[in-house]
């Protein structure tokens, strides 16, 4: 029990509400309570004769690592009895008793069980509870029960028996160890072209993970979040940097900057990612869709690591930490991989880019008064290089940002026959016809959309950097450059021109004039 994920929840949670003297999700006894709870599950698991009042949500008396017992909701919190004897076992309330299953991971009557998934590749074993029940299992604050149906619990288990057989064949060395560190998921719908994840430290050995599409999405999805759960536990043996919480790091798998302990969690959790799709890719299996992702992933998270090991905020071992994942990662940049991968990965680390600069960056107004007062008295080259802002990135952004496009990228990936059909191209959120023009490979079509996405809105992040896409991929051109490079210096500069001249230039003009400064 005590190493049960949700006992570390518990305690933390509980904690913070005795420290910091506030409310929390219904009264603190419910959850002081919740020990006696613990208590009575790992009597059950002793086979103890026993008695213990425990504490009953909405009529639901959580036995955590076994079930649940329902009971008629009366009143909002309550208390009921858990009794013992001679290897049976009691939960009472309201009149009303609750016979545990003699296998307590077999639903019965008012019961219902922690269901349990157990796969097996080769002689690889891997046991995983799908725990929908207990209400420690969220992330920040307790939950209500939301148990699974049947159909969907069989989807899980094919896909936990898909994902476990890719780890086992593809990276043995690791399968041996991810039984240890990763032993509970709480199931959540599937999210549209989403994987959604996430774990804390406090629950050691779980991750919340929403329904993915096939086995190898859970499986990097199970990868990523044990690298997670396996530096959290590190981190509470050891300090890998000084406390900084500023949110001052672009990382590729988030859309606002990020902390340096959000950045390094990143770095070791995509480092995994990586080392799957490599695996994959090397192996033959999804060539297109394998290479693409290793191929993104890997130049993604070296871009983050070389950031970090230059931070003066690492400590030495934090330095050493990073110095080991580096002469990994460092290597796979020279891999070869096709040319469709190599490019695709580019791109879409281009585009990310600079639609996080975009929104994040904010160019000191002296300097964009400064190139637009050059436009307007017709100099021929701006006066400035636009070199990087010196102001730190802002965690508010200036605009939404869609992934369509990559969306549409990994669609075509993997796609046993491109180009994309109509019903897969209307399938994605917030797809432009520029957008589906420009990842089919009609380049002047995708151009001739982006212009007119930004006639009406010359601010949108997605249509700056898609044009920015469009011009490179028809050869170098100076309006790519600015708009792939420093998409928050155009946009601010046509801002103030539209604000101060009646017949502002078009965006592209401008970055046109703005980019024979800028290195590309």
């Amino acid at each position: 029990m005590i190493t049960n994920p949700y006992t570390g929840s518990w305690a933390g949670y509980t904690t913070r509400l005795l420290r910091n003297g506030t409310g929390g999700v219904g009264p603190l006894w419910i959850h002081l309570g919740h020990a006696h709870a613990i208590a009575a599950a790992a009597a059950i698991r002793a086979e103890l004769d026993f008695e213990a009042r425990v504490p009953m949500w909405h009529g639901d008396t959580i036995l955590p690592s076994l079930g649940m017992a329902c009971f008629p909701a009366t009143e909002p919190f309550s208390v009921a009895t858990v009794r013992g004897v001679g290897g049976r076992y009691f939960v009472s309330a309201a009149e009303t008793t609750v016979r545990l299953p003699s296998n307590p991971g077999a639903d019965g009557p008012g019961w219902r069980s922690i269901r349990r998934v157990r796969s097996q590749a080769g002689s690889r074993r891997f046991t995983l509870w799908l725990d929908d029940l207990d209400p420690y299992r969220g992330l920040y604050e307790p939950i209500p029960p939301d148990r699974i149906p049947g159909k969907d619990f069989a989807k899980w288990q094919l896909l936990i028996d898909e994902a476990c057989r890719l780890i086992a064949v593809h990276l043995p060395g690791l399968a041996r160890i991810m039984p240890v560190g990763l032993v509970s998921l709480v199931p959540k719908p599937p999210e549209l072209f989403r994987n959604p994840s996430a774990s804390t430290g406090e629950a050691f050995g779980s991750a919340v993970v929403g329904l993915p599409t096939d086995g190898a999405a859970l499986a990097a999805t199970l990868i990523h979040e044990f690298q997670h759960i396996t530096l959290g536990g590190l981190l509470h043996l050891v300090e890998l940097s000084e406390p900084d919480p500023r949110e001052r790091i672009y990382v590729a798998w988030r859309d606002d900057p990020r902390p340096m302990s959000g950045a390094l969690q990143g770095v070791y959790a995509f480092f995994g990612v990586t080392a799957f799709w490599r695996a994959l890719a090397r192996a033959g299996l999804d060539s297109r869709r394998a290479e693409f992702e290793f191929a993104y992933w890997r130049r993604q998270t070296w871009h983050t690591l070389r950031a970090l090991r230059a931070d003066p905020v690492l400590t030495d071992a934090g330095r050493r930490f990073l110095d080991g994942v580096a002469e990994r990662l460092g290597p796979w940049q020279d891999e070869t991989v096709s040319t469709e991968a190599k490019e695709l990965a580019a791109a879409a680390c281009r585009d990310h880019l600079a639609g996080w600069r975009a929104r994040h960056l904010r160019p000191d107004p002296a300097t964009v008064a400064d190139v637009a007062e050059a436009w307007l008295s017709g100099r021929s080259r701006p006066p400035v290089t636009a070199d990087e802002t010196g102001l730190p990135p802002t965690p508010v952004p200036d605009g939404s940002w869609s992934h369509a496009r990559m969306d549409l990228i990994r669609l075509t990936v993997g796609a046993a026959t491109p180009p994309l059909s109509p019903d897969e191209q209307r399938a994605v959120p917030d797809a432009t016809a520029a957008d589906f023009a420009y990842v089919r490979g009609n380049f002047r079509e995708a151009i001739e959309g982006y212009r007119a996405e930004l006639a009406v809105d010359p601010d949108r992040p997605t249509s700056l950097s898609g044009l920015g896409l469009a011009l490179s991929a028809r050869g170098p051109h100076p309006a790519a450059r600015a708009l792939l490079h420093r998409p928050e210096l155009v946009r601010a500069v046509h801002r103030h021109l539209r604000g101060t001249t009646p017949r502002p230039p078009a965006v592209e003009r401008l970055a046109s004039w703005m980019g024979q400064l800028v290195p590309g």
